[in-house]
């Protein structure tokens, strides 16, 4: 059986979310006026906002490295390929020429 986690990133939106979720019942519920709870859902909403701002963008710039990094490993593997093909062609060639003379 394979053994799956979850990711850091969706266990913070999990947690984000549950507390978006609990902050929402407990104004709903609170003994107060609707100006007041109106003002209250706002304001989370703001903070909510600005935190989901805040993690996409934690969320690109790791995407951005991890991209970053596999161009360098994709480029790596590509000259070590090429010298081997060209090594390869010499090789060829040297044979090749061992041959015609005889």
């Amino acid at each position: 059986m394979r053994d799956e986690g979850y990711s850091s990133g969706s266990v913070l939106l999990s947690f984000l979310l549950g507390g978006v979720v609990g902050a929402g019942i407990a104004l709903l519920l609170a003994p107060q006026s609707g100006q007041e709870t109106r003002q209250k859902i706002k304001e989370l909403a703001d903070e909510v906002k600005e935190k989901s701002t805040e993690y996409v963008h934690k969320a690109k710039d790791k995407v951005s490295a991890a991209v970053d990094e596999s161009k360098g490993y994709y480029e790596e593997k590509k000259s070590l390929v090429k010298a081997a093909v060209d090594a390869g062609k010499d090789a060829y060639e040297k044979e090749k020429e061992k041959l015609s003379k005889g």
